[in-house]
């Protein structure tokens, strides 16, 4: 099988010039591109300059993460895909866990390894830590990471294990899957798609791993820090839209209580004085209303698995009964 590491760029030669070249050192077995999503900064002529074995896709817009992503991998021909951040920092044998995986259970669609912090290495990164996993009411979470606290890494996620979804920060995928399932939703723009995909993916019975012998570092908000209410307002939204379309059962009880459960957020955030992140969720749920017929056509047409991995609510297990980590639950 052969690998593509595809890493989307927009206006990034900062971040290609401090991460690239280890991911050309270390990935030997694959052939890598730069997807660059109409940048307006000289990263194009920095990579042609710096980095001529680099294969680089000129996307004709920033369509954000999911349409960029969709657009380049038209063009790419290879049998598996590493979607990975310019932000990221890989490992000495990184790659080869994951192809060992890919090559010896078929079942196996999606893959996600260890992310740890770049700028803490001792620690979780925030973005996918060791795997992500959903409640009962659609809240991400992952092990080594649950709402804002973040475990230490002592190996104590070193393990092979199925999960429910896998970070964007750097997604392994067969390209026969992405085709399959459409790819990502571009109505998402970015945050979450991946969530969304990887949903659809359960739905249709496709397996998603997390594989904790492969290491790699990832920044994390380089594109978009968590203190922007863009972020705020794409996330919740986002949340919404990946609710409805892949949820089972009677759905309008369960988005009433999201709303509710968004509504307390909000009142956080006013208290806080955090305003404009109180506004962002008032502006996500009014584009979430807007979108809700058209969401509702793709659930109709979308397949749904009963089983959630986690069947309570992470908000009232961290909230209330104080459960911090992963292994608490």
């Amino acid at each position: 099988m052969k690998l593509a590491i595809v890493i989307l760029n927009w206006n990034g030669k900062e971040l290609l010039q401090q991460f690239l070249p280890s991911v050309i050192k270390h990935s030997q077995q694959a052939t890598i591109y730069v997807a660059d999503n109409a940048s307006t900064d000289d990263s194009i002529t920095f990579l042609k300059n710096n980095f001529p074995s680099i294969k680089i896709i000129q996307n004709q817009e920033n369509g954000g993460y999911a349409k960029g992503y969709n657009d380049a991998l038209k063009q790419i021909d290879e049998d598996l895909y590493c979607l990975l951040n310019s932000d990221v920092k890989v490992t000495e044998n990184w790659l080869t866990p994951i192809l060992d995986e890919f090559k010896q259970h078929p079942e196996t669609a999606i893959i996600q390894p260890k992310i740890l912090d770049y700028k803490n290495k001792d620690y979780f990164e925030y973005a996918g830590a060791a795997g992500g996993f959903i409640d009962k009411f659609g809240y991400p979470f992952c092990r080594g990471r649950i709402f804002n606290t973040i475990e230490k890494d002592q190996n104590q996620y070193n393990d092979t294990i199925n999960i429910f979804w896998a970070s964007g920060a750097c997604f392994f995928v067969r390209k026969d899957i992405f085709n399959t399932l459409n790819g990502f939703d571009e109505s998402f723009f970015a945050h979450m798609e991946e969530i969304d995909f990887c949903w659809r993916a359960y739905n249709h019975g496709y397996i998603t791993k997390y594989i904790g012998t492969s290491t790699v570092y990832h920044v994390g908000g380089a594109t978009l820090k968590n203190t922007n209410p863009k972020k705020t307002y794409l996330n919740f939204r986002n949340s919404l839209f990946t609710l409805v379309k892949n949820a089972n059962g009677t759905i309008f009880p369960l988005i009433l209580t999201r709303l509710l459960l968004d509504g307390i957020a909000g009142v956080k955030f006013l208290l806080e004085f955090k305003l404009e992140h109180t506004f962002s969720i008032i502006k996500a749920h009014f584009s979430f209303y807007a979108h809700l017929p058209s969401l509702l056509k793709l659930r109709k047409e979308s397949a749904k698995s009963d089983n959630y991995y986690h069947k309570k609510s992470i908000v009232w297990l961290y909230f209330i009964r104080k459960h911090k980590y992963f292994n608490c639950l």
